[in-house]
């Protein structure tokens, strides 16, 4: 069986995360992706986004903020953005070539992606380290068929050169990533404040709120709790890519932002990912 590898563990590659609290909030949020609870200006946001690469700072800002109840993961995100857009409307379409949110849950031997834009669509893969597929191991089932069209080999966003281009350079190796994974009962609501698609119009930016049950993350648990415990930390990735317009007509740069500097262009290092600590201590009533 492959070695325990615990969040933020450090594996020689990648940039330490930070700290996020995670405040416990008594009573049901429904949807809300205004973000108009007062849950959510009471708790604590991520640091505002900067670029993953360098840490430099970005052009719009960007805050996440993790609220928990027994039932459900609360995660709001504010984006500022002068002008939103989107386009994609099909389900898991490779949404980071246009403007989107992403949020990753660490789950040690796996993790889970998911993308979403300002028109709601969404993108979601699972990965499962291949150090940890292991015959008579829990992926060793049907649902983590491996031999699938849906089921690729994945050796991170970077780099790609000629040494590392199918082994990739993070120190546990490859991934299985599922394509056609959907994490049950996971919603996403999205606001615009201004006119999404419309440049004539200068809007203030988007909000989101994903809702995940706690019961549809029990393939990341991995024997912890679920609810979790006060106390209990979990690494997740809250990050977001932009395509910035050039001077070239139809051009556009894109660029990856998070909530602290990774050292390298890649989103696909848990050990550089936010840690959450969630506390019932600073719970807050609804």
């Amino acid at each position: 069986m492959a070695d325990r590898h615990e969040p933020g563990e450090r594996l020689g590659y990648g940039e330490p995360g930070v700290s996020l609290e995670a405040h416990r909030v008594h009573g049901l949020i429904g949807p809300d992706p205004g973000l108009n609870h007062p849950a959510w200006s009471a708790a604590p946001p991520t640091p505002r986004f900067v670029d993953i690469g360098d840490g430099h700072p970005a052009p719009w800002g960007t805050w996440a903020t993790v609220l928990w109840d027994d039932d459900v993961l609360h995660v709001g995100y504010r984006a500022e953005e002068p002008f939103v857009s989107a386009t994609s409307t099909a389900r898991d379409s490779l949404l980071f070539f246009e403007n989107d949110l992403e949020l990753f849950i660490d789950g040690r031997d796996a993790y889970y992606e998911l993308e979403f834009t300002a028109l709601g669509t969404v993108y979601e893969v699972f990965f499962v380290w291949r150090d940890a597929y292991l015959p008579g191991s829990r992926w060793d089932v049907p649902r983590f068929d491996v031999h699938r069209p849906s089921v690729h080999s994945f050796a991170g966003d970077h780099p790609h050169d000629r040494t590392t281009f199918w082994d990739g350079a993070h120190p546990r190796g490859t991934r299985w990533a599922f394509l056609d994974y959907d994490l049950p009962g996971m919603t996403v609501d999205v606001h615009v404040d201004g006119r999404i698609n419309d440049d004539s119009h200068v809007d203030a930016g988007w909000t989101a709120h994903v809702r995940i049950p706690w019961s549809g993350l029990a393939d990341l648990a991995d024997g912890r709790a679920l609810p979790p415990r006060d106390g209990d930390v979990w690494g997740m990735f809250f990050g977001r890519f932009q395509q910035l317009k050039t001077r070239e007509p139809g051009r556009t740069i894109g660029l990856g932002y998070a909530a602290n500097a990774h050292g390298v262009n890649d989103t696909h290092l848990p050990e550089s990912w936010t840690q959450v600590r969630f506390t019932g201590s600073a719970e807050i009533s609804s």
